[in-house]
């Protein structure tokens, strides 16, 4: 990539717009799910997908049951998107609380 496309690109990817959320993975064939939050939702999946495959997610149950089911197995969902006005009560506490109401709802584990 030449320099000055780089620059362009760069530029561009701090410039997008961020959106924070809730997010859910399932486990088709054992109705498993986990619930999570991340802070950039058009990120999330890569990332925990990422270290499910090379065995290395924090969450032991969902690690588990990705080794034995296999990625195919596996659904990601965007839950809940929430912008910044939602969030200007303070993100920590927002994005927590709202990660614990979707636990409940889906009866699924928190990540």
């Amino acid at each position: 990539m030449r320099h000055e496309n780089r620059k362009v690109a760069v530029a561009a990817y701090k410039e997008r717009k961020v959106i924070a959320g809730i997010y859910l993975v399932r486990c088709l064939a054992t109705g498993e799910r986990w619930a999570g939050q991340a802070p950039d939702l058009s990120t999330i999946q890569n990332r925990v997908w990422f270290t499910l495959r090379h065995g290395s997610h924090r969450g032991r149950k969902l690690q588990a049951a990705w080794s034995a089911h296999g990625e195919g197995a596996f659904a990601f969902e965007e839950i809940e998107r929430l912008d910044e006005k939602a969030l200007e009560a303070g993100r920590e506490r927002v994005m927590k609380a709202r990660l614990a109401h979707w636990c409940v709802e889906l009866g699924a584990e928190g990540l």
